[in-house]
């Protein structure tokens, strides 16, 4: 997540387009600043700054920073985790492997602000009751770990990321000092339903992300495990007590507020099962009317059908077993998508074949056993599958049905 702040700042079209198609991001560029060797004095101030959602998709699930203020030293300014180099040519290569590394990036608090204000993103600031000596800490930890040498890490968007980065700076100057009150923290979901009313308003990107994650995203998380989502990180500031007594957090002030904005935007209509349950009404109705007249069932349609369910079929293959993601592995849609289909889809379009006609009877029978068996997979799978997969046994046993009785019919002839 870079441009030079990244979480937010890239510009945009070009950034959009990307992100929506490789999700899980979120970033803004921003004015880097450089590195101070001066010391806080006794007005220094720090805080974590927490930012909801934006309209685009790489801002989806939120933002979180840590501001350091010290007028007397002239320091205001935010240290944000959440930088990629977007620039770098082999940027979509090593984020889809696995390999993508963010780094600490500093920048102005001022333009930071003025920026999230453009995008209509709120801001929740919390002042942090530390003494000098523990704030003076954590802007040495800061500033050492924006050093060149130190500054990059490999990002992984459940377990390291922008806002689990923040915790461990807490962390790592605290020491157990701080405590997180795991019996009153959320949430008692899974990673996947967590992250669902984040792009409840986006359908088609929901679900992406159901068909590309697999079992490890339907493992319940821990409390700790929770706050890699900002929302939850701010929740877990809000709660968390030092050995010294009293809580973290001193003050909680809201920077800015856009009217309508919120953690989880409102759910948007379900256009990926409607089209889904659509194509499937309209693949009965023509095999039917097929099987009935003996027209020929179109072979370009079927072999796109086939051919595409292939095709993603690899992806969640080299997502599970090439790239470096955790949280892609084991993906349970592979029951339904098959590698195979790809030879089917070839197949379709250079004829039919004994080897074809026993490929179709297996896909049917197996589709409509995944259908049958659908609740009891143990991977959440997202509802708008389940007509793709009753349209891959619908136009499969269809098809195989046409291609016996013309068979048949040559014998009788």
């Amino acid at each position: 997540m870079r441009g030079a702040f990244v979480e937010e700042m890239i510009s945009s079209r070009k950034t959009t387009l990307l992100l929506v198609a490789l999700a899980l991001l979120g970033v803004m560029p921003e004015e880097t600043v450089g590195q101070t060797s001066r010391s806080l004095t006794d007005r220094a101030q720090a805080s974590i700054l927490t930012i909801l959602p934006g309209d685009a998709t790489y801002s989806a699930f939120g933002h979180t920073a840590i501001r350091i203020r010290d007028p007397a030293a002239g320091v205001n300014r935010i240290y944000n985790y959440g930088t990629f180099d977007f620039r770098n040519p082999l940027f979509i290569p090593r984020f889809v492997y696995g390999r993508l590394d963010y780094f600490l990036s500093i920048a102005t608090y001022p333009r930071a602000i003025r920026r999230y204000r453009e995008l209509r993103r709120p801001v929740i600031e919390q002042k942090l009751r530390l003494t000098l000596a523990q704030r003076r800490a954590l802007f040495r930890y800061l500033e050492t770990n924006a050093l060149p040498e130190n500054r990059f890490y490999r990002y992984d968007f459940l377990f390291d990321n922008c806002s689990t980065r923040i915790r461990d700076a807490l962390e790592a100057v605290l020491g157990d000092t701080l405590r997180f009150p795991a019996s009153r923290m959320p949430p008692t979901d899974s990673f996947r339903h967590m992250l669902d009313p984040y792009v409840a308003d986006r359908a088609w990107l929901d679900f992406g992300f159901d068909l590309a994650l697999g079992t490890p995203a339907d493992r319940t998380a821990t409390p700790r495990e929770a706050m890699f989502l900002p929302r939850y990180l701010m929740r877990a500031f809000d709660e968390a007590a030092l050995r010294s007594g009293g809580s973290l957090v001193a003050e909680r002030d809201t920077v800015f507020w856009v009217e309508g904005r919120s953690f989880a935007p409102q759910a948007a209509f379900p256009w990926a099962q409607l089209v889904g349950w659509l194509l499937l009404a309209a693949s009965l109705i023509d095999a039917a009317w097929r099987l009935r007249t003996g027209r020929p069932f179109p072979d370009r349609t079927d072999a796109a059908l086939f051919g595409a369910v292939g095709i993603v079929s690899l992806l969640m293959l080299f997502l599970w077993l090439v790239s470096e993601h955790r949280v892609t592995n084991r993906n349970w849609n592979l029951i339904w998508a098959w590698p195979a289909h790809l030879w089917a889809a070839w197949r379709l379009a250079r004829g039919p074949s004994l080897g074809l006609r026993r490929y179709l009877v297996l896909a049917a029978v197996g589709a409509l056993a995944v259908s049958v068996l659908w609740p009891f997979w143990p991977q959440d799978l997202h509802a708008a599958a389940l007509p793709l997969v009753l349209l891959v046994a619908v136009r499969s046993g269809a098809r195989w049905l046409a291609l016996h009785r013309a068979a048949r019919e040559r014998l009788l002839a």
